[in-house]
């Protein structure tokens, strides 16, 4: 057992050394947009904002701005927070007594005197500013890249796969799964690849008739050029490019390129949403919870593929932020939605009691969390 964890901790700190630039750069940028949005709220509802901080802990470097802001970089590049005039702590908790002595004009500037609306849009801001900066990011990357156009065509069918249980047939190309309409055999792969287990209805084009087959991709355990193990769903059929094939990746315009961001995005969101019920029911696989170290390790192997994979992450990482801070786990933001919703529909708030609970019950929820994705972590670091 002293051996295992000698080989886990040699092979993190080797891994973290190469990692460590990358995972910063990911990092910082989702969590600057993530609080710029709580920070841009507030300031245009009147709030005032004390301090801008990426990360936690001790100050690093730091400045004041012409409205009193302290904008800072603290020493655990774990997060971030912005703390607006009248909270008690990072966690934007109220202090009663604070609040209670505060004069008419502090009251003006304060967070906990705004109304439940302003207070909710400040809140949510962060999340969605998550959501806009990875619309953004793919966006970019569609409009310079272009987007996937090569036809979904089922060129050669594995033996005893879940393509020949179905009944595809070569030739035949998927025009929709599930209702979605299919533009690409990206698109197809995409889908699939995250449905393993799950039936699918595709809809086909066959010698120009239309064709309707169901077929569940089989799990398969796949490693990547890193060594790295997926979990994914297949069908068990290949697409082979012939001279007179198009491009595979076609120029989009400005448009089409946030339209397409903004599917990706989506895309991400169900997916996520769909694990963490399969999770829920016992039927997900717990070991693929991750944390900071492999997104640390995520990281530094993008940015040896290139800038362009290392911006992927960077939205695909925004997107998984912004969504679990909307989960109504008090200390996250959709903790707080959640008191604000109750105090709209009550006519008043909870009481100090209740609310110091509800933050010291989603503080544990989020240790536990944090201790069991790193254990993921480290198992998963062990055996790379």
């Amino acid at each position: 057992m002293s051996e295992f964890f000698l080989h886990s901790f040699n092979t993190l700190s080797h891994g973290l050394i190469g990692y460590i630039i990358p995972f910063l750069f990911v990092l910082t940028i989702v969590v600057f947009f993530h609080e710029l949005g709580h920070f841009l709220v507030a300031r245009w509802t009147g709030v005032k904002v004390l301090t801008f901080s990426l990360g936690f802990g001790p100050e690093l470097v730091g400045f004041n701005d012409r409205h009193g802001t302290r904008w800072k970089i603290s020493a655990v590049p774990l997060g971030g927070y912005v703390k607006f005039f009248g909270d008690d702590s990072e966690a934007s908790t109220p202090s009663t007594e604070t609040l209670a002595n505060m004069t008419e004009e502090e009251r003006a500037g304060s967070f906990h005197h705004k109304k439940v609306a302003p207070r909710a849009a400040i809140v949510a801001a962060g999340p969605i500013a998550n959501f806009l900066l990875a619309i953004v990011i793919f966006a970019g990357m569609f409009m310079y890249f272009g987007k996937p156009n090569t036809v979904a065509r089922v060129d050669v069918i594995q033996p005893d796969s879940a393509a020949a249980a179905a009944g595809f047939q070569v030739g035949d190309i998927v025009t929709s799964i599930d209702g979605h309409a299919i533009e690409s055999f990206a698109d197809m792969q995409q889908i699939v690849s995250t449905n393993a287990g799950s039936q699918l209805v595709f809809g086909l084009k066959r010698n120009g008739s239309e064709v309707s087959l169901v077929a569940t991709p089989a799990l398969k355990v796949q490693k990547d050029a890193f060594g790295n193990s997926h979990k994914i769903g297949m069908l068990g059929i290949q697409y082979n490019s012939g001279p007179n094939d198009p491009k595979s990746l076609s120029p989009v315009g400005f448009w089409e390129s946030l339209k397409l961001g903004a599917k990706r995005v989506w895309f991400i969101v169900a997916t996520t949403l769909k694990f963490l019920g399969s999770l829920f029911m016992g039927r997900g696989g717990a070991d693929e919870l991750g944390g900071p170290l492999r997104i640390a390790q995520l990281s530094g192997q993008a940015a040896s593929l290139g800038f362009q994979f290392l911006l992927g992450l960077c939205a695909t990482i925004s997107v998984s932020i912004g969504l679990l801070n909307l989960f109504p786990v008090p200390l996250l933001d959709g903790g707080h939605l959640l008191f604000y919703a109750v105090e709209a529909v009550r006519g008043r708030p909870l009481s100090e009691r209740a609310q110091e609970m509800g933050f010291r019950i989603g503080l544990g929820l989020v240790l536990m969390l944090m201790v069991f994705a790193t254990y993921n972590d480290i198992l998963h670091l062990a055996a790379s």
